[in-house]
């Protein structure tokens, strides 16, 4: 019997802080077959992504040490403890890996191009000319529009679903023997994920590389993985083909993960409510500059003439593809950046307010990001990121009056309120998620902005956060614009629903309406990638 690509035997990790000792993988044992696909699945915190990145060891020695026994062999290779110089010549080239969160893997003060190439240049000592080429060629594999305009392009200027694809781009530049996808579609809207996953399979079928898929979207295991292990508190639980587990799954916990799915319906208020907040023809448009004086010869046009309302203790979803404008229309209305027409709040024109008139409504207009990690300081303590606005608004007599503020919220979105002195890189993907959710909440908002909020959560908290904030709806009287690719939770939550296509708005009505009966291709083709997700 051959032997397999990658072997893992006994892996423990256990993490020190001080006194403290976290056991975060506990005797994990698994095989990997040369052009085999097995997915890893549990819930944050359940040592997925540190079982992961121990294959590359990438953790964070000597804070992180494995146990006595461990062992990852890759082609017949040890890697536990091996040389630096046997790590760099795996890592990237042999063996390549997608994060989770990729403004935090990609380098914000180099180009598109200038990281795409670099491991061509390390791994398969190509040309400047050539490089170029087949980063081009990367860039359209993984779906990225305008591939050649892009590789000049810095990270924070593409949306959170192109950095990913530049991502997984990097990856797959050197036909690596084995792929490890830690959460790779969690940025990706449905149409880009079905796109990506019909990629993998095909490259598998062509080169016959391996994939471990680390995720918490039990629709992607279904459709792209043979078998699939279930992990729980560092150790896994079950294990099978995915026919079998899927079918007769047999552990509690896995029962439980295929039952979790966002459920209900957005909270129904009769008669309609007032209007919270609404713009008429809204512009956001980007100059392109060109040439040495830098000449505006162009405009992208990220939101070009939108009409969109918001009603009190209602959800507008927006839906549509990364780059349609979606955040950018957000962004606009919260007044976060420069745009043109009008945008009534509360009945107050707020367009042409200056900033100092607009900083007393910043504790009324809320925002959640999209990557958690990235908008939390890593040099605070979860209280202290709660508690920053609190201060900044004059919230709370006293400290212990904004602690117990701070302990309530963090209780509602599902973290230990004794966590709070614990700071973002301790946490899960997901936790972090939650801790951005509390921040928004905290301050009591009219209106909250939710960029993809549930996207790095696991199905169970994904459900969790939805009843959350419905209830937190219900209760407050909370307006939410509602950005999300996954539809599943745009149709718990949303009352009225809009779906963007490069700045446009191309179907706007009752969210219950528009998913019943779509009238445009291109919102049937979203509903079709969302709800039949097909790879083949």
């Amino acid at each position: 019997m051959a032997e397999p690509l990658l072997s893992i035997k006994n892996l423990s990790v256990t993490f020190r802080s001080g006194d403290r000792r976290i056991d975060a993988v506990r005797g994990v044992s698994f095989d990997i077959a040369a052009g085999e696909t097995v997915a890893l699945v549990g819930e944050s915190g359940s040592g997925k992504s540190a079982t992961a990145l121990s294959v590359l060891q990438l953790l964070p020695y000597p804070a992180a040490t494995h146990g006595p026994g461990s062992s990852i062999r890759f082609a017949g290779r040890e890697l536990v403890g091996a040389s630096a110089s046997t790590l760099r010549a795996v890592r990237g080239d042999r063996i390549a890996m997608v994060f989770q969160e990729p403004m935090t893997s990609l380098n914000p003060l180099h180009t598109i191009a200038k990281q795409i190439t670099e491991t061509l240049f390390l791994h398969k000592k190509m040309g400047r000319q050539e490089a170029r080429e087949r980063a081009v060629e990367l860039l359209k594999l993984v779906g990225l529009s305008e591939a050649e305009s892009r590789l000049n392009a810095y990270p924070h200027q593409l949306s959170g679903g192109q950095r990913q694809r530049v991502m997984i781009a990097m990856a797959l530049a050197n036909d690596p023997a084995l792929f490890v996808a830690d959460e790779p579609t969690t940025a990706l809207d449905v149409t880009i994920q079905a796109q990506l996953l019909k990629l993998l399979n095909d490259l598998q079928a062509r080169f016959g590389m391996a994939m471990l898929l680390i995720t918490h979207d039990l629709t992607i295991v279904r459709k792209i993985a043979r078998r699939v292990m279930v992990m729980t508190e560092g150790a896994i639980v079950e294990r099978g083909t995915v026919a079998d587990i899927f079918a007769r799954p047999q552990h509690p916990y896995t029962r439980r993960l295929l039952a979790s799915e966002p459920k209900g319906k957005p909270v129904s208020i009769e008669p309609p409510p007032p209007v919270t907040m609404a713009t008429t023809n809204l512009r956001v448009w980007f100059p392109i500059r060109a040439g040495i004086i830098r000449r505006t010869v162009g405009y992208i046009k990220a939101v070009d003439g939108i009409d969109a309302a918001v009603r009190q203790g209602e959800t507008l979803g927006v839906v549509g593809e990364s780059g349609s404008g979606k955040t950018t229309l957000a962004l606009a209305l919260l007044r976060l950046v420069r745009s043109v027409g009008a945008i009534n709040y509360a009945g107050r024109h707020i367009e042409s307010l200056a900033e100092r008139e607009m900083r007393p409504l910043r504790r009324q207009l809320q925002i959640v990001f999209q990557d958690p990690f990235a908008s939390l300081s890593p040099r605070l303590s979860i209280a202290q990121i709660v508690e920053e606005g609190l201060k900044v608004h004059g919230i709370g007599a006293d400290r212990d009056a904004r602690r117990a503020l701070i302990r309530d919220a963090l209780g509602e979105v599902g973290l230990d309120p004794d966590a709070a002195d614990r700071y973002p890189h301790e946490f899960s993907g997901g936790q972090r998620q939650r801790v951005a959710i509390a921040r928004a909440l905290v301050l009591k908002p009219s209106i909250v902005m939710l960029d993809e909020p549930t996207s790095a959560l696991d199905v169970s908290i994904q459900a969790q956060i939805v009843d959350l904030l419905r209830d937190l709806q219900q209760r407050h009287g909370l307006a939410y614009i509602f950005i999300s690719h996954d539809l599943r939770v745009v149709r718990a939550l949303a009352h009225d629903l809009i779906v963007m296509k490069d700045g446009h708005v191309v179907e706007a009505g009752p969210a219950k309406r528009i998913f019943a009966a779509p009238q445009e291709p291109y919102t049937r083709a979203l509903m079709a990638a969302a709800f039949d997700l097909a790879v083949a």
